[in-house]
C-alpha cells in the first residue's frame, strides 16, 4: 500500500487503542457542556444579596428592612457590622446598606458588575419607598431567543477547544513518544517521505474529526435545544479547516522536543494563551483593546468566531473571510516549517 494510506490506518488504529485519548477527544467536551450548560441555564433573574448594618432592633434599621423585603430582586438580611464587612469581602453579598438618619449610606466595590447593579437596585427601591414617582412611563418585552443564550455561546468554543486540544496533544505527544523510544529512526529507514509521515496525523484526524463535533452538537440540541443556524457544509468546512490548522501546529510544535516534559511545555506555552484569551467561555472583546489585535490573530479566536457566526448566527462564510484567512495562514506556515524542522531522533 501507499505509505501516506498505511501510516493513516496506523494512526486511527493507535487513537483507538487509547481509551484516555477516546474519553478526552469524545466524552470529556460532552461533559463540560453538560456541567456548564445547567450553571447558566436560562432561569428566573437571581435575587441580589444586599446586607443591612446595624441592629434589628433599631427602627431605622427595621423600616429599611421592610421596604427591601417588598422587592421581588432584593433578598436582604440584618447584620453586625464585622459580618458585613466580611460578608462583602468574601462576595457573598453585593452591597452594604447603613441607615444614617432621614438618609442611607451605600459600601461596595464599583470593580465587581454585579455591585454596580445592585447600588442602582437598590437606590430604585429606596425611592420610590420614600413616594418617588416615575415622569416617564417606559414598557418593557423580555424575550428568550435561540442564538442569544449562554449555551449557544459556549457550544462553538467547546468544539474549538476540543479541536485545539486533540489537535496538539494528540499529535504531539505520539511524535515524541516515537522519537524518544527510537521508534522515529526506524521510520527514517523505510521508503517513505517525511511528507508522508506527518500528513498521515493530519488525515487521521479526518477519521475522528466530525465525531467529535457531532457528539456536542447532538447532545446540546438533546439537553438545550442547540440548533445551528447555519449552512451544516459551511461548519463542515470550517470544522476541517480548524483540525488542519490545529494539526499543523501540533506537528511543529513536535518538531523537535525529544522528551514529553519538553513537549508538555511547549504544549501549555502555546494553548494556555488561547484558553484565556479566544473567548471560549467568555467574550474575547472583555480585554482591553491594545491586547485585540494580538487576541484575534490567535487560530482559536478566529476559529471560535467563525463557528458562532455560522452556528448562532446563519453567516455565510464569504462574510468572515478575514478568520479564514488567519487559520488558512497558522495552517500552511506551521506545516511548512514543521517539514523544514523536523528531527528524527
Amino acid at each position: 500500500m501507499n505509505p501516506l494510506i498505511e501510516l493513516t490506518l496506523t494512526r486511527v488504529r493507535e487513537f483507538l487503542r487509547e481509551r484516555e485519548a477516546v474519553f478526552w477527544v469524545f466524552i470529556f467536551p460532552v461533559l463540560m457542556t453538560f456541567a456548564l450548560g445547567i450553571a447558566f441555564r436560562n432561569t428566573a433573574p437571581d435575587k441580589t444579596f444586599v446586607a443591612i448594618e446595624g441592629d434589628a432592633s433599631n427602627p431605622r434599621v427595621s423600616e429599611l428592612a421592610n421596604f427591601l423585603a417588598h422587592s421581588p430582586e432584593i433578598s436582604s438580611s440584618v447584620v453586625t457590622p464585622d459580618e458585613a464587612a466580611r460578608s462583602l469581602r468574601s462576595g457573598k453579598i453585593a452591597i452594604v446598606i447603613q441607615p444614617n438618619g432621614d438618609s442611607y449610606s451605600l459600601r461596595f466595590d464599583p470593580t465587581r458588575p454585579e455591585s454596580r447593579t445592585a447600588r442602582l437596585i437598590v437606590d430604585d427601591v429606596l425611592q420610590r419607598a420614600r413616594g418617588r414617582n416615575d415622569v416617564v412611563q417606559i414598557g418593557e418585552q423580555r424575550i428568550t431567543e435561540t442564538g442569544a443564550r449562554y449555551v449557544d455561546f459556549l457550544v462553538p468554543g467547546l468544539i474549538g477547544m476540543n479541536l485545539m486540544g486533540s489537535g496538539l496533544w494528540g499529535l504531539g505527544f505520539t511524535i515524541v513518544i516515537a522519537r524518544s523510544r527510537k521508534i522515529l529512526k526506524r521510520f527514517a529507514a523505510t521508503p517513505m517521505r517525511r511528507s508522508h509521515y506527518l500528513l498521515s496525523f493530519m488525515l487521521s484526524r479526518l477519521v475522528f474529526l466530525f465525531l467529535e463535533v457531532a457528539a456536542v452538537v447532538l447532545f446540546a440540541w438533546l439537553a438545550f435545544g442547540f440548533t445551528v443556524r447555519g449552512s451544516w457544509l459551511t461548519v463542515f468546512l470550517i470544522t476541517l479547516l480548524g483540525g488542519f490548522t490545529f494539526s499543523g501546529i501540533g506537528l511543529l510544535v513536535a518538531a523537535r522536543p525529544t522528551t514529553i516534559e519538553g513537549v508538555s511545555g511547549l504544549m501549555n506555552f502555546i494553548m494556555l494563551p488561547m484558553w484565556l484569551l479566544s473567548g471560549t467561555f467568555f467574550s474575547s472583546e472583555r480585554f482591553p483593546s491594545v491586547l485585540q489585535p494580538f487576541i484575534k490573530a490567535l487560530p482559536l479566536t478566529a476559529l471560535n468566531t467563525l463557528l458562532r457566526a455560522v452556528m448562532n448566527e446563519g453567516a455565510p462564510l464569504w462574510t468572515n473571510w478575514m478568520h479564514v484567512a488567519i487559520l488558512l495562514g497558522w495552517l500552511l506556515v506551521s506545516f511548512v516549517v514543521a517539514l523544514k524542522i523536523f528531527k528524527w531522533q
